[in-house]
């Protein structure tokens, strides 16, 4: 069934070619001049006329896609559509039409043997795979653009595998342009690539890394486009720009861009803020050192002055009682200081720092918040506050931690409290 359906085609063709070029023959005979095959005179008709065929079928093409397809496009409520129309798609296809008509009627005017039939053979088919490429890559685009715009954008990018399906174009291109010209099967040239392999993996080395890494990105869902990472190795702390298939761009804080591969997210130790972004709050972690000689016992002016808050009116209610029943088990009276147990300033003051965070509306209550005391050090008791601001911007979260941290410092002298501050040599003198 193949070879009785080649034999029809070429017998088409073989009966179609001798009747047309008859036919414009005649006709200049009868316009009253002389025209013979393969003259120059009717090459340059036949060429004529191709040309205009051509010009013809890209007419109709715009036509219908200008006056049809992209008026359809305008009305529709869709949005990938208007992707389609921003990138050129239908604008580059339409120039696909004219290609195949030039490639296609040549062989209606001139013989395989001309050399003008070559020329125009080769010439057609280059602009065929340019502009295929051309159409493909633009389809390419639009689909980036659909998928930025869509709710799985945020969740894992595809730049990098755009980028690889253009890069594969690319090659193809290449590889089809180089079969065209030398007039060799494409088979023929991958047959040698074989022996520059090595070569061409030293060249596309980055290339190579940064699509396994873009897979692994993807995959995963590592990375994406907004997050905020860290990489001191790079110097980077901001927001990531573009994940591209060789190249990662990251705008830092000081509005500067900084460029690292993209393998580097996945061999390297990157922090990424986005657990923070997506989580209820942003830590407030951070101490303050407590002056050792000021720590003390609470006695009854001091209590008297602490009954008047009433962060703390609950706490001492119970560490009333507390102590009370402590004393009564152990037959102990008010009067021995030495062996009762008794309130101190900081053990109040962490109570009071804890109530206080509760109470505050900028820190959320869903998350862990505590006052902790950590190890005492040359620097004096470290006193850490560990909770989370409800706020995440970062201009909001650092009011809200210099504000806890203002109250905290103001109110200690109303516990006997002194913050630890290391004196220099000048005011050593001065005093």
């Amino acid at each position: 069934m193949q070879n009785l359906n080649l034999d029809n085609t070429q017998s088409i063709v073989a009966d179609t070619t001798p009747s047309l070029v008859s036919t414009i023959v005649e006709l200049s005979q009868k316009l009253g001049f002389v025209l013979e095959q393969n003259s120059f005179t009717f090459d340059l008709v036949a060429l004529t006329l191709i040309a205009l065929s051509a010009f013809v079928g890209l007419a109709i093409a715009r036509f219908i896609l200008h006056f049809k397809v992209m008026r359809f496009v305008a009305r529709s409520n869709n949005t990938w559509d208007d992707s389609l129309l921003e990138n050129g798609v239908f604008r580059r296809f339409s120039h696909i039409v004219p290609g195949l008509i030039v490639y296609s009627s040549i062989a209606l005017y001139f013989d395989s043997e001309q050399s003008i039939y070559k020329a125009l053979d080769t010439l057609s088919a280059i602009y065929l795979l340019i502009t295929i490429w051309l159409t493909l890559s633009a389809v390419l685009n639009a689909i980036e653009d659909i998928y930025s715009r869509s709710q799985l954008a945020k969740k894992a990018p595809i730049t990098g595998f755009v980028q690889v399906s253009k890069l594969l174009l690319t090659l193809v291109l290449i590889f089809l342009l180089l079969s065209v010209l030398i007039g060799k099967s494409p088979i023929y040239l991958l047959s040698g690539l074989t022996a520059i392999a090595a070569v061409l993996l030293l060249i596309f080395r980055d290339t190579i890394l940064g699509f396994v890494a873009g897979i692994q990105i993807a995959a995963n869902r590592m990375f994406n486009t907004g997050d905020w990472i860290v990489m001191q190795k790079y110097g980077v702390d901001g927001e990531i720009l573009e994940i591209g298939l060789n190249v990662v761009k990251v705008q830092n804080w000081d509005k500067t861009i900084s460029t690292l591969p993209t393998y580097a997210l996945t061999s390297d130790a990157v922090k990424n803020w986005r657990g923070m972004s997506e989580s209820g709050g942003r830590r407030i972690k951070r101490s303050i050192f407590i002056d050792v000689h000021s720590v003390c016992f609470a006695d009854e002016a001091l209590l008297g002055e602490w009954q008047k808050m009433q962060l703390l009116t609950d706490y001492l209610a119970s560490k009333k009682c507390e102590l009370e029943n402590d004393r009564n088990s152990r037959q102990l009276s008010n009067e021995d200081i030495l062996n009762c147990r008794r309130l101190t300033n900081l053990g109040t003051f962490r109570a009071y720092l804890s109530e206080y965070l509760k109470h505050h509306k900028l820190i959320n209550h869903d998350l862990t918040c505590m006052v902790r005391q950590l190890k005492p050090s040359e620097l004096g008791v470290a006193l850490e506050i560990y909770c989370f601001s409800a706020e995440k911007e970062w201009t909001k979260y650092e009011a809200i931690q210099a504000d806890i941290f203002d109250h905290v410092l103001a109110i200690l002298p109303v516990f006997k409290l002194r913050a630890y501050q290391r004196v220099s040599g000048l005011e050593q003198k001065t005093r």
